[in-house]
Parts: structure tokens; C-alpha cells; sequence
């Protein structure tokens, strides 16, 4: 097997994910760019061209809205199956082994293997960070697309405003405002229903081959046992 047929073989998830999301990203940009217009136009103003619309505070912050809830749903789900379980899930640990695990069990410092990480093998600071280094990157590009959103959307407020003879507001008074609390929070609630759906629902229902799965013949209250 060549080497570009293996790479595209053992990277297949991600790249097939990664060329969804273009796509998904693309469409909604032409979409966005026609609704926006369309807006314009009933506004008795010149349409905007598709380049200029990509630079809109409309476009981000309709973007990074989705950004945010994402990131916030992998690092709450992340920290939260530290400690929170749910019996018979794939998605829970087994129950009774709520928390961070033994230095054994998590293959760090003496009881790391020769193939593990190195900062696994180090200790203090280095290895603290490193065992939370997913969930502390996914907080942060949650925080940094949530920052994102809000300067994008007090803007986009801001231009609509304007557009009808309104006086714009500042940063910190758009923060308190219930256009910036609706779009966060829409969001937010889906994030959570799904989680919390794919939990209870993988307890009785099975995919064959999946990993997100429990095996097809495993017990119901099976907990922490993924399929493959």
C-alpha cells in the first residue's frame, strides 16, 4: 500500500470531518450572503459582494456562535465524565471508578511505558498539565470562540442599529443584552440535549462496529465497554 493510501486510510475521521466542515462552512456562506442581501435590498441598500460579506461582523458571528457551543460541549463532557457516571453507558466509566485514577491505572510517572508520552513519564507541573491538557485546550478555544462571538455580534448589533437611526452600544452593555444571551444559550441547550441523549440512549441502543458503541450482544447495564 502506497504511502498517501495509508495516510488517507489511518486519517480517515478526521479528514472526512475536516472536508465536512468546509463544505458546511462554504454552503453557509453562500446562504448567509443571499439572506443578507435579500436584507439590503428591503432595506433599499446596494447588495453586498460575496467577498465583502465574508468580512461582515453577520458572517463571524454567525460562525463563531456554533464554535463556542461546540467547544463548550467536548470540554463539559470531557470534565464532567471525570466524576459524573451513568450506568450502563459507553460513554460513562464503570461505575465506582468516579475521578482522576491511580498513577497505574493512568500509566504516568514510575508506572509509564516506554512508548507512553515523555511528559507522562516526568512529574510535577509538567505531568499535571499534560493529564488535563485536552480539557484545559478545549476550555480555551471555548472561551477564545465565545470572545470571538461577542465582538462579532456587538458589532453586527451595532450595524443593524445604525441602519435604523438607533444609537449603538458599548461591548460590556451588549454582554448583558438578550440578543447576545439568546444566541448563546440556543445553543447551549442543544449541546446539552444531545450529550445527555447520546449517554441514556447508547444504555439500550447499539451500532455495530462503532466505538461509541457498546458490542451488540453486551448487557444492557454494561458499563464503560466500547464496541470496535
Amino acid at each position: 500500500m502506497s504511502r498517501a493510501r495509508r495516510f488517507l486510510r489511518e486519517n480517515s475521521l478526521t479528514l472526512a470531518f475536516g472536508a465536512g466542515f468546509l463544505l458546511t462552512l462554504a454552503g453557509q456562506a453562500i446562504a448567509g450572503h443571499a439572506e443578507f442581501n435579500n436584507q439590503l435590498v428591503a432595506g433599499d441598500l446596494a447588495p453586498m459582494s460575496f467577498g465583502g460579506y465574508l468580512l461582515t461582523s453577520d458572517f463571524a458571528v454567525d460562525v463563531t456562535e456554533n464554535w463556542q457551543s461546540e467547544y463548550l460541549q467536548f470540554f463539559l463532557y470531557i470534565f464532567g465524565t471525570v466524576w459524573l457516571l451513568q450506568r450502563g453507558s459507553p460513554e460513562s466509566k464503570e461505575v465506582g471508578k468516579a475521578g482522576p485514577e491511580s498513577d497505574e491505572r493512568q500509566r504516568v510517572g514510575a508506572h509509564a511505558r516506554p512508548d507512553s508520552p515523555r511528559w507522562a513519564a516526568a512529574g510535577g507541573a509538567r505531568q499535571a498539565w499534560y493529564g488535563r491538557s485536552l480539557g484545559i485546550l478545549m476550555c480555551t478555544l471555548f472561551l477564545l470562540s465565545w470572545l470571538a462571538q461577542s465582538v462579532a455580534g456587538v458589532a453586527a448589533y451595532n450595524e443593524e442599529h445604525l441602519r435604523e437611526l438607533q444609537a449603538p452600544i458599548g461591548w460590556f452593555e451588549y454582554l448583558g443584552a438578550a440578543e447576545f444571551w439568546g444566541r448563546t444559550l440556543q445553543n447551549w441547550q442543544s449541546e446539552l440535549l444531545a450529550v445527555g441523549s447520546m449517554a441514556i440512549f447508547s444504555v439500550y441502543l447499539r451500532q455495530r462496529g462503532s466505538p461509541e458503541s457498546k458490542p451488540v450482544g453486551a448487557a444492557h447495564d454494561a458499563t464503560g465497554v466500547e464496541g470496535g
